[in-house]
Formats: structure tokens, sequence, C-alpha cells
């Protein structure tokens, strides 16, 4: 309440600079009529808690107190954050590169935000390496650099001093201008998708001039203080632009590997909620004293949208009609949790991991499920070690009768490679349903663990 608010930005970031990893920051927030010539101002919880998000910080603790010399017009608010530490190092590395680091463009956040990306939605793409790494396919950390650059590039928001939309930026060559047309959109660079023609081609092309820029620019340059590269990379030889392509493991790979150290990895699975706010933060301030240099300002709600990543569409048309197929056909639909027959006015299509949590439209994460199960009782909730073990001949069957079983080829295909890429540990065990389901329940672990998300039990 003493802080004006232009200036509780910048008074936000040097007391986060002064918390040491596992810190505590604790703030009294005044409420109520300030008196005449005080100088306060209004605050609000929401405005700290929006602060602690662009900062990294976790929110402990929030409490009602009343005032202590018995003011009735006069509230208070205690506000407990704390600056993550896992006692690993990885978090204060984390942040030393993304607010003290010198950059001179927005190269090392993008690819500390493709390494958060990666973390939550294709881990099972990470493969060890000793026991202190582990490598991440170089196309894959390309593909999610496209989706990232591709809206901010449409929208001409500076990614370096001086640039505007493509020119200046060393990705932004031919294939990448081609992505910018419109002829692949960004949602649909995702794992297991196929593309032929036209889009192979300006995709095999931008995938390979974002390696090389990712290479030879963040990779190269982001250091531990004292020196040495934090993610070392081995380039590959992906050869010339096919006429058809498929984005599954073995072609992202063609491009080389990126080395992360465990310690850092395994942060950015567990701290990728508290990560990537800072990340988006400092890169919509970077952006904007860009545009400074250039004699212009920042649209805020232009970067807003160009920052949204552009998740997948919660899209169940595809596990829909096949159990409408289904129903039509005879078979006994029964709802996943429950048991209960399903017709076609009473099935609902389900996200087994909740979308709130993790937004994931990957086809095993798809199940038939009783619409007042759906939207009433399940909700945005986690199923229970126990619902997801009542329900496991029930999940077996449906990806056997919907997706593996199947007279189209490429459905199995689809399966296999999505949850290969979504679901850890799975290996070349990725089409068969009981390693999935078995890797389901690591991962039902993990965001119940990290995310501390409400469980549900029938």
């Amino acid at each position: 309440q003493h802080v004006p608010p232009g200036q509780r930005v910048r008074a936000f970031r040097k007391l986060c600079a002064l918390l040491k990893p596992g810190g505590l920051l604790v703030l009294t927030l005044r409420h109520g009529p300030a008196p005449e010539g005080s100088g306060m101002h209004p605050v609000s919880t929401g405005e700290v808690e929006a602060l602690a998000r662009d900062h990294g910080l976790m929110l402990l603790r929030q409490l009602a107190m009343p005032d202590q010399q018995g003011r009735p017009e006069v509230s208070w608010t205690g506000v407990a954050l704390r600056l993550p530490d896992d006692g690993t190092g990885a978090l204060p590395l984390l942040r030393h590169v993304i607010l003290n680091d010198t950059k001179s463009s927005t190269y090392k956040l993008g690819l500390l935000r493709v390494l958060c990306r990666a973390a939550e939605g294709a881990a099972g793409l990470a493969e060890p390496e000793g026991d202190d790494f582990v490598q991440l396919p170089l196309g894959l950390v390309a593909l999610l650099w496209l989706r990232l650059y591709l809206p901010l590039v449409r929208s001409r928001l500076p990614q370096a001093p001086g640039n505007s939309g493509p020119d200046g930026l060393g990705f932004a060559k031919e294939g990448f201008r081609t992505l910018l047309e419109g002829v692949v959109p960004a949602a649909d660079l995702r794992i297991g998708q196929r593309f032929s023609g036209a889009a192979a081609k300006a995709l095999h092309a931008a995938l390979g001039d974002a390696a090389q820029t990712i290479t030879r620019m963040p990779a190269t340059f982001m250091t531990y203080p004292r020196g040495g590269a934090i993610l070392p990379v081995s380039r590959g030889r992906a050869g010339a632009a096919p006429e058809a392509l498929q984005l599954d493991a073995a072609y992202l790979a063609s491009f080389g590997t990126l080395r992360v150290p465990l310690h850092l990895w395994r942060a950015l699975q567990r701290f990728a909620a508290w990560v990537e706010p800072a990340l988006v933060a400092e890169w919509v301030r970077l952006m904007g004293d860009y545009a400074r240099r250039r004699g212009t300002t920042l649209d805020p709600g232009t970067a807003a949208a160009a920052m949204c990543w552009s998740d997948p569409e919660r899209d169940v048309a595809v596990p829909r009609r096949l159990a409408l197929r289904l129903v039509e056909q005879g078979d006994t639909l029964r709802c996943a949790w429950t048991g209960q027959a399903l017709t076609a006015q009473t099935l609902d299509i389900d996200h087994l991991f909740p979308w709130s949590a993790w937004p994931c439209g990957d086809l095993w994460n798809l199940l038939p499920a009783h619409r007042v199960v759906n939207q009433r009782l399940k909700r945005d909730r986690l199923p229970s070690a126990a619902a997801l073990a009542s329900a496991e001949e029930r999940i077996l069957r449906w990806w056997q009768a919907a997706y593996l079983g199947t007279e189209d080829r490429l459905l199995p295909v689809r399966f296999g490679q999505e949850a290969l890429a979504s679901l850890p540990g799975l290996g070349v065990q990725a089409d068969q349903p009981g390693p999935v389901y078995a890797a389901v329940g690591l991962q039902r672990m993990r965001l119940h663990h990290d995310q501390q998300v409400p469980e549900w039990t029938p």
C-alpha cells in the first residue's frame, strides 16, 4: 500500500532478487480508507498473486486479519510466498537465465519455454543418458520452437532489437515463411501428425532451420554462471525434404539430440506451473524493451494473445464417432468409471486426466462416460488410484475396440505415437494396452503429487 501501482512490478522484482532458494516473502496488505495525505494506495491479493506467478513464486498461504488498532473500516490480508527450491540448484539456475542472464534476443527464453512444454506434454520422448542427463530429440525441440514463434512473428512482435516480422530472425527462412502463410495450422504441429507434399517440405525445412538456430544461438550461449553450456546439442542428418513425413520419435531424432541435465529436467516437470509464467512475463518485458528501442509501444492484448500456448483443441469428435458406431452395431458400450450401459443420448467423452490440469487430447486419454458422471460428478478432478484400478478392464476394452482393433490402419499408429510422446517409460510398447495403462498410472501419480489435483472416486 506504500508503493505506487506503477512502481510495484520493479519493487517486487527487487524483492524476489533478495530471496534465497526456498526463501519466504511475507506481505501484509491494508484494505480500507487511508488517512488524508498518508500516500497509501489501494491493494488487492489478486495483484500480488499475479506478481508472484510472473516471478516464479508459490503462494503458500493467504489469511484475512483484523486491524490491531480495532478500526472497523480497516482490515488486513497476510500473504506468504515462497521461492521454490528442489534442493538441486535447478531452480536458481533457471532464475539466473530468465532474469539475470544477458540476452540479445528472446531465444534463451524461447528454448527454456520449449523445455517446459516438452517436460509437460512430451516427456515420453526423453531418453535417459547415464545417471545425470536426459536426451531430447532435437526435432521435438525445433517443433515446439515453431509452435511458440509462429504466432509471435505473425503478429510482428519484436524478438530482437530492430526485428519486426520474420526479417532478422535466423530460423525464419523459406520453410518458416511458408508456414506463416498458413499451409500448416500451428495446432497441427504435434506428435503423430502426418504431412505430405508442399506442407511436408515446408515443415521439414523449417524444422532444420530452427534446429540450426537453436544449436548456434541459445544452446551455445546459455551457460552456467562459471561457464560451460547447460544444454549441449549433437546434430544429426535429417536429409532432404521428403514427399511425406510423420512427426514420430524416429523422425524427430533424425535432427539430432539436445542434452538436458537430469536435475533441471525434473525441476521443469515438477515446477513448470511456476517457471513458465515467469518466462512469459520476462519475454513480454523484453519485447516491450525492444519495441521502445524502435520508437514504438507493445500492445498488451496482442502480446498476450500471441504468447498464449496453442494447446490442442478440446476435440472429442473422433472417439465420439467411434463410440456411436459401436452402439449402432449393437455392442454394449459402458461408462469407463461406473460400468453403466451407454446410449447415444447418455454418451459423453471424458478426459481421463482433467483438461484443466493437463490439456491432452490424445486418443488414450479420451474415454466413454455417462453424461452425469462426466459433467456433474467427476468434472475437473483426477481419478483416484482406486478409481483407475476399478476401471482398468473397461478402459482396456475401449482402447482395443475403438482404436487398436479397428480396420482403420492409421488409428493404431496414432494411438501408439501419442502415448509414446506423452507417457514416460513406454518405449516400444506404446501400441500395447497393458503397458500404456501402467504408464497412465504413473502419470496419474505425477499429476497428483506435482500439481495437487483434487482426486475423485466413484
